[in-house]
C-alpha cells in the first residue's frame, strides 16, 4: 500500500502537477492542475499507482463482486485499462457522441451488471455521473468508483462510494470570482471535455 506521500512523489516525479492558471473541464478556474496522463504515461507508475488502488478498493468493498470496469474517455482509459487488469476484469469506455456519452465500438453492458466507474481525477463529479447515466442507460448498476485522485473537496456528489489514492484540497474559482493572482495570467485549458463558450 502507498502513502499519500508516496503518491505524490509518484505525481511530482512525472511532473504531472502543473502550477498556472487553468479553466477544468467543470468551467471553474485553478491554480492548478493534475495532468494524470504524465503519471500514466509510465507503464511502471500506472502499474504501481493502481495496483495500489485496486487493493484499497478491494478492501474497501470487502469482496464484493465487480463484472466490468467503465470508464469515461479520455482521461478514464488509460487508468481504466490497468484497474481492470490489476483486478482481472473487462474493461470498455465510454465516450461522447453529440455532447453525450455512449457505448461505441460494439461495448455493451449486461442488464444488472455491477459496474466499477474508473477516472483518474474527480472534481466536481460532473463527469462521473454523466458516465453513470450511460452506465445506466444500458442496464448497468454502478456500485463504486475508484481515481488515482480525489479533488472534490467533499463535493462531488456521488451516491456510491469514492476510492482514490490521494486526496487533495485545491481551490477552484468560479470565472466570475477569480482571485487577483490570477487575473493578469493567461488561463489554458489542459482537459479533454469540449467546453462551452
Amino acid at each position: 500500500m502507498l502513502s499519500e506521500a508516496q503518491v505524490m512523489q509518484e505525481f511530482e516525479a512525472a511532473e504531472a502537477i502543473l502550477r498556472g492558471h487553468f479553466i477544468l473541464s467543470s468551467g471553474l478556474h485553478s491554480d492548478t492542475y493534475l495532468q494524470c496522463a504524465r503519471v500514466l504515461m509510465n507503464p511502471r507508475r500506472a502499474e504501481k499507482l493502481c495496483a495500489a488502488l485496486a487493493d484499497k478498493l478491494q478492501k474497501q468493498l470487502g469482496g464484493q463482486t465487480i463484472d466490468l470496469v467503465v470508464a469515461p474517455a479520455m482521461g478514464g482509459v488509460v487508468v481504466g485499462y490497468e484497474m481492470g487488469r490489476q483486478l482481472g476484469v473487462e474493461t470498455i469506455f465510454c465516450e461522447r457522441e453529440n455532447g453525450q456519452f455512449t457505448l461505441r465500438r460494439g461495448f455493451t453492458i449486461a442488464p444488472g451488471a455491477k459496474i466499477l466507474l474508473v477516472e483518474d481525477v474527480v472534481t466536481t463529479g460532473k463527469s462521473s455521473l454523466e458516465t453513470v447515466e450511460c452506465i445506466r442507460s444500458f442496464g448497468g448498476v454502478v456500485i463504486a468508483e475508484a481515481s488515482l485522485i480525489d479533488r472534490s473537496n467533499g463535493k462531488h456528489g456521488l451516491p456510491f462510494p469514492l476510492v482514490s489514492l490521494l486526496t487533495l484540497d485545491v481551490k477552484t474559482y468560479q470565472p466570475d470570482a477569480i482571485p487577483e493572482h490570477l487575473r493578469d495570467v493567461p488561463a489554458v485549458k489542459p482537459g479533454s471535455r469540449f467546453l462551452k463558450k
